[in-house]
C-alpha cells in the first residue's frame, strides 16, 4: 500500500500536458511559467533545437534525388498523398502509416498528416498566421450550420496581440475589417509581379491583397534571444537551426524548460483520462511507454489535451466509464463528429511577360495574401462562407537547364541567366461543420502499441464544390486582369485532410447539450480537463488555424492557473 502511495506521489503534478506541438508547447510554457509542476507528455521521439538532421544539407547530398524510395512509399504512402511531403530531406517528421494505421469508411477519403515526436508539426507547419474576425466568429448563429461559437472577437483579440508578440509575425497591417491587423513584425516584401498583380486586383475588383502574415523572425525578440533571425533559405520544413520560424522547438519548451517547473517525458503514448467518479473530476493520465511497452498512471490538478484534434479526440473516446460510456465528456453525443479542414488544390497560374531586369533576393519563405470577399460586404453567393487565396511570383532558376542540350560554355552561360517569370494562386475554402464528418474508434485494428485506431467518415458536400467554381474562375479573372498569359486553371479534388488543418471533433460552445467544451475550453462535464488543440474549433473559417489555436490555448492557462487558485478546480 505505502508503496503504491509513494508511487503515486512521485508520479503526481500540478499540471499535465498531453502533447508538444503548436498547442502543447504553448500550453508547457503558460502553465510552467505560471509556477505550475508542469509533465509534458509526448508521444514520439525527443527533438531538441537545433538538432534537425537534414537542416543544412545540400540538394546533391540527397540520395535518390531526395525523392521518395518505393520502400518510403511502401511505409508511408498515406503521408505521401500531399505529394510534397515524402522527401529524403523530410521524411522523417512524418509517422509509419504501417506502424499507425487508420481506416476510411468505403467510397470515403480521409488524408490524416502526422508527426510523432517532440514539436509535432510544429516542425512542419506552413507558419501563415491570420487573425479571425467576427465574421467568422459569428457565421454560425447568422447562415444556421454548426452551433455558435461562445465566444467573439474582443473575446480573444488580446490573446492575439499576446501570442503574436511572443512568437514573431511579419506582416503589414491594411485595416481589412475581414482580416484583424495584429502586432507585427517587419513585411516580407513584394517581388515585381506580385505588385503588378496586387495594383490590378486593387484598382479592378476592389479586392483586398497583402503579403502572407507569417510567424517569422524579421527582426530581433529580445524576449527570445536565443532565436535567430529568418535567413530566406525556404527549407523550413527541415527545421531551422536558427530558430527564424516559430516552432514548440525553438521557442516555447525551452522557455517552459527554463522555469525549471517543467518535465518533458517522450515516448509517452497517453492512451486513457484517469476519472475519479466520487470527485467529479479527472486525476491523471494513463500511459503506454512507447518504447518498453510499460503501462505508467501520472496524477495532476489539471490535465491539458493537447495532442492534435484526433489525437485528444481518440484519448477522449477511449477514456470509458460508468460517467462517460460514450467517451469522457460526451454527454452532447458530439465528440468525434463536426470535422472540419480547409479545401485546397483549386486556383490558377501563368506566365508574366517583361521584368527581365529585375530579381529579387534570398528565397522567401512567404507569398501573398488575398483575404475572403465572397459573402462579405453586399457580395451574395450561392453558396456561404467563402475563401481566401495563398500565391505568389517566381522567376525560373537553374533547375529548369536539366533538359537542356547545352554543354561547356553555353551551358554556364544559361545558368547564370535567368529564366522567364511565371505567377499563381491557390486558394484555401472554409468547410462547414457537418454532423456526419465523423471518426470513431476501430477496434479491430491495433496499432504497433496494441492501441485501437481510428476509423473516419467523411467527405465535401455541395457547398464546398459551389464554392470551389469561383475559387478557380476567380483566380484566372485577376491573373488576365493584370495581363498574365498562357492562363491555366486546375482543381485537384482530393479528400478532406490535405489542408492540414483538421479541426472540430471537440466543439466549444454555449449549451452542453449540443456541444463538449464551454468558452474556457473546459469539458462540460469535467472541469478541470482543458482541450486547446483544433478539436475544440465550433467552425473553420478560410484562415489557417494555428495562431488562434495558440490564442485560445495561452487564455484558457491564464483561466486555468487563476481558477486552481481560487480552490475551483
Amino acid at each position: 500500500m505505502n508503496l503504491n502511495t509513494e508511487a503515486e506521489k512521485k508520479n503526481t503534478y500540478d499540471a499535465i500536458v498531453v502533447g508538444t506541438g503548436i498547442s502543447g508547447g504553448f500550453a508547457a510554457k503558460e502553465l510552467a511559467e505560471k509556477g505550475l509542476n508542469t509533465l509534458v507528455l509526448e508521444r514520439g521521439r525527443d527533438v531538441k533545437h537545433p538538432d534537425y538532421p537534414t537542416a543544412t544539407k545540400d540538394p546533391w547530398e540527397f540520395e535518390n534525388a531526395d525523392l521518395p524510395t518505393q520502400e518510403d512509399l511502401r511505409k508511408q504512402g498515406v503521408q505521401n498523398r500531399t505529394g510534397y511531403t515524402i522527401r529524403q530531406s523530410t521524411k522523417h517528421w512524418f509517422v509509419n502509416d504501417l506502424d499507425h494505421p487508420y481506416t476510411e469508411k468505403e467510397g470515403t477519403r480521409f488524408d490524416w498528416m502526422r508527426g510523432y515526436h517532440v514539436g509535432g508539426r510544429s516542425i512542419m507547419w506552413g507558419r501563415q498566421s491570420y487573425r479571425w474576425s467576427d465574421l467568422d466568429f459569428e457565421a454560425n448563429a447568422k447562415d444556421g450550420f454548426g452551433v455558435d461559437w461562445p465566444v467573439r472577437y474582443k473575446d480573444i483579440e488580446p490573446w492575439y496581440d499576446y501570442v503574436e508578440q511572443y512568437i514573431g509575425v511579419s506582416g503589414q497591417n491594411e485595416g481589412y475589417a475581414q482580416l484583424p491587423d495584429g502586432k507585427f513584425l517587419p513585411p516580407m516584401e513584394f517581388n515585381c509581379t506580385e505588385l503588378e498583380l496586387k495594383k490590378a486586383v486593387r484598382e479592378k475588383f476592389g479586392r483586398p491583397f497583402t503579403i502572407g502574415r507569417t510567424a517569422h523572425a524579421t527582426a530581433p525578440l529580445p524576449h527570445t534571444p536565443w532565436r535567430g533571425q529568418c535567413q530566406f533559405r525556404n527549407l523550413c520544413s527541415r527545421g531551422c537551426p536558427y530558430g527564424g520560424y516559430f516552432s514548440s522547438n525553438s521557442c516555447t519548451l525551452p522557455a517552459a524548460e527554463k522555469t525549471g517547473k517543467m518535465t518533458l517525458r517522450p515516448n509517452s503514448v497517453v492512451y486513457e483520462i484517469i476519472y475519479d467518479e466520487t470527485k467529479s473530476k479527472a486525476t491523471g493520465v494513463k500511459v503506454i511507454d512507447g518504447e518498453t511497452g510499460e503501462q505508467v498512471e501520472f496524477y495532476a490538478k489539471i490535465i491539458f489535451l493537447c495532442a492534435s484534434t484526433f489525437g485528444s479526440t481518440f484519448i477522449m473516446l477511449n477514456s470509458i466509464s460508468n460517467r462517460f460510456p460514450t467517451g469522457f465528456g460526451n454527454d452532447s453525443g458530439e465528440l468525434g463528429h463536426n470535422i472540419m479542414d480547409h479545401h485546397l488544390g483549386v486556383g490558377a497560374g501563368g506566365d508574366v511577360e517583361g521584368f527581365e531586369d529585375q530579381y529579387y533576393f534570398g528565397r522567401r519563405a512567404n507569398g501573398f495574401y488575398i483575404p475572403r470577399y465572397r459573402n462579405w460586404g453586399s457580395d451574395k453567393r450561392d453558396y456561404v462562407r467563402g475563401f481566401g487565396y495563398q500565391g505568389g511570383g517566381s522567376r525560373q532558376g537553374w533547375d529548369s537547364l536539366v533538359a537542356e542540350a547545352a554543354i561547356g560554355a553555353d551551358l554556364k552561360q544559361l545558368s547564370a541567366t535567368p529564366g522567364k517569370w511565371s505567377i499563381g494562386m491557390m486558394g484555401f475554402g472554409e468547410v462547414l461543420p457537418y454532423h456526419e464528418n465523423s471518426v470513431s474508434i476501430a477496434k479491430d485494428k491495433k496499432d504497433i502499441n496494441g492501441l485501437p485506431t481510428l476509423l473516419f467518415d467523411t467527405g465535401f458536400k455541395e457547398n464546398e464544390k459551389k464554392m470551389r467554381v469561383d475559387m478557380r474562375a476567380d483566380a484566372a479573372e485577376m491573373l488576365e486582369a493584370a495581363g498574365v498569359k498562357n492562363i491555366h486553371t486546375f482543381d485537384n479534388e482530393t479528400g478532406l485532410g490535405l489542408g492540414i488543418h483538421e479541426m472540430g471533433t471537440a466543439r466549444m460552445g454555449k449549451d452542453p447539450k449540443t456541444s463538449v467544451l464551454n468558452k474556457w475550453n473546459q469539458v462540460h462535464a469535467c472541469k478541470n480537463v482543458f482541450v486547446t488543440d483544433g478539436s475544440f474549433m465550433t467552425s473553420a473559417a478560410c484562415v489557417n488555424p494555428s495562431l488562434t489555436y495558440m490564442a485560445f490555448t495561452a487564455r484558457a492557462a491564464d483561466y486555468a492557473v487563476s481558477e486552481l487558485k481560487k480552490g475551483n478546480l
